[in-house]
């Protein structure tokens, strides 16, 4: 099959299907005559569990490491469970860093709320939480505990 048809049946586009050819983890393609790729079906399913461990949020050299127990029978299981669970990992730890975003800027629009809503710009107390506070995580500049 040509790149395009590759692309729709995997939901893919040919950009990344090239780039993924670039870094290794889909083969170089045969060639036609005329310099055209060809894929075969096996190209396909690659690609497929390529763009689903992408889904998953699975950075590149996961995905690598993944596709790569795919192809290697003396490999175990176990590789694929570690792998799985560092990127779990990860996930939680962003997840609990979204958390406190989330606290944080319902507590700054709760104290616009609570304060100056609908008064002038320059006095908004979001603009001056925003200003006083120390980049990620840290405590404000008021001392203000944030949480």
């Amino acid at each position: 099959m040509k790149i395009g048809d590759l692309a729709q049946r995997t939901r893919t586009n040919a950009p990344t299907i090239r780039y993924y050819e670039e870094i290794g983890l889909l083969p170089v393609p045969a060639r036609r005559a005329g310099g055209q790729r060809t894929y075969s079906d096996t190209d396909r399913s690659r690609l497929s569990f390529i763009r689903q461990c992408r889904e998953f949020g699975f950075p590149i050299e996961q995905v690598r490491s993944l596709v790569g127990l795919t192809q290697d029978s003396n490999r175990s299981c176990t590789e694929a469970r570690a792998i799985a669970q560092v990127h779990l990992d990860a996930v939680r730890a962003k997840l609990a860093e979204l958390k406190g975003l989330e606290r944080n800027l319902a507590e700054f629009i709760g104290r616009c709320d609570a304060v100056c809503f609908g008064g002038p710009g320059p006095d908004c107390v979001i603009l001056k939480d925003m200003a006083d506070q120390t980049p990620c995580g840290g405590r404000p500049a008021s001392g203000r505990k944030r949480r």
